[in-house]
């Protein structure tokens, strides 16, 4: 069947173009200026719509199995649909995790049955010794997980929520993955020091980049937050080294003085305007300092960070309703990543309308860095590429909603913010996803 997306502008070699899209059989079959609807069995009318690659995430949470009181993959999915991704990359911290095929194979159920659009699991870089069988030296509690068998099923290897603290066992994990030609993607967190310390970060990415002069290893470090980790990450590239790194829209707008009393928050929402930060300020890591913000938006501009991800992190209402420091450390983000990058970044909306980068870099930053990366399926429009597309309408300006969302998580720092950028629907092999 052909199906034909007309009268939109479609982001096709590398810019928006006035042209039609057809599609057939899950791929993009043709893209001329204008195609007669005789050549299509189905027609949509885009008139006012952008049509743009699926965005990609490749650092989400969908909690299960384990703990689907908080996601799970059909919630979280479908949140992912709203957002405009059509692939997201679920991280590992599950129950049972997955260190082992055994456990793995429980999440892959739960992905079969339950994803709406492209769900790509992570494996665990460690595990207990007990349960994978080692004994490491005789007193480790953790070893290297079962990287080889997991590998044909994973997306890539992660220990997110919690860095690898022993330098032998990332350096193992570095030397396996490099055999298998994947890539170690690090939640940087020296527990030496305390989280607000932004040297709990950047010196573990200090630590990695010199164990991958070491093993060679392909290398992708979570959440960026801190100035020093861009400026280390910066020289590894200079230096020729296979790192790259992500950052978050939070870590891009807030700074830990935004706190409760903050510019973009609606008027009503008394609870955030109480000059005490609440839960829906409660990340790991946490926000920084306006240097750190300064030196992430830096480090957007001139290549530095490849992509923006997400961690949608969702949690209950009760773990989110304890203030900052009773609270859980996460927050969500599919539903508004697009439109929240978009206001801020393009538009400058909330820069007195002056943007730092064009559209076409915000796409590949969401979209074609992380599959060009990680060798994902998508991130362009053009013939024999994946139709894996979101429609979206630039011009229609809302305010976020938590109570809209698809997600059981309802905890965001951009409740109340007036952002442009409507997904109207997505597209996964060419299927519209409801």
């Amino acid at each position: 069947m052909k199906t034909l997306l007309k009268g939109g502008r479609v982001y096709y070699n590398s810019e928006l173009s006035n042209v039609d899209l057809l599609i057939e059989d899950g791929k993009v079959f043709d893209v001329r200026s204008s195609i007669p609807d005789y050549e299509a069995e189905a027609v949509i009318h885009c008139d006012n719509c952008f049509i743009i690659p699926g965005l990609i995430d490749v650092h989400v949470h969908f909690r299960e199995p384990g703990f689907e009181y908080k996601e799970t993959i059909a919630t979280g999915s479908a949140a992912a649909a709203a957002g405009g991704y059509t692939t997201v990359c679920t991280m590992p911290n599950l129950n049972p995790a997955p260190w082992n095929m055994e456990n793995l194979e429980k999440q892959l159920v739960a992905i079969e049955a339950g994803g709406k659009v492209r769900v790509l699991p992570y494996g665990r870089i460690t595990g207990p010794a007990a349960e994978l069988g080692g004994q490491g030296d005789g007193n480790a509690k953790n070893i290297v997980a079962n990287l080889e068998e997991m590998a044909p099923y994973v997306f890539a290897f992660s220990d997110d929520g919690a860095g690898v603290q022993e330098d032998a066992l990332m350096e193992e994990a570095m030397t396996r993955a490099k055999a298998l030609g994947m890539v170690i993607v690090a939640h940087s967190e020296d527990t030496n020091y305390p989280p607000e310390d932004s040297s709990s970060e950047w010196k573990q990415v200090e630590r990695d980049i010199e164990l991958v002069r070491k093993t060679g290893c392909s290398y992708h470090v979570c959440h960026v937050s801190t100035k020093e980790s861009v400026d280390l990450i910066r020289r590894a590239k200079a230096e020729g080294l296979d790192v790259t790194c992500e950052t978050a829209p939070h870590y891009l707008l807030f700074t830990k003085a935004f706190h409760g009393d903050r510019l973009f928050v609606s008027p009503d929402n008394s609870s955030e305007h109480s000059g005490l930060p609440g839960g829906n300020f409660k990340m790991n890591p946490p926000l920084r300092d306006e240097e750190d913000r300064q030196a992430l938006l830096e480090g957007i501009k001139d290549g530095t960070i490849d992509m923006i991800a997400t961690d949608h992190a969702p949690h209950s209402a009760e773990e989110k309703s304890k203030g900052f420091e009773g609270s859980l450390n996460g927050i969500i983000g599919l539903e508004t990543a697009f439109p929240v990058m978009y206001s801020a970044l393009v538009l400058g909306m909330y820069n007195g309308g002056e943007g730092i980068i064009t559209f076409e870099k915000l796409i590949d930053l969401m979209s074609g860095a992380p599959a060009r990366r990680f060798g994902i399926e998508g991130g362009r429009l053009e013939p024999g590429a994946v139709a894996d597309l979101a429609i979206v309408n630039f011009d229609e300006e809302f305010v976020i909603d938590p109570s809209t969302f698809r997600s059981k998580g309802r905890s965001t720092p951009f409740e109340g913010m007036k952002v442009r950028g409507s997904v109207y629907g997505v597209m996964v092999d060419g299927i519209p996803i409801e």
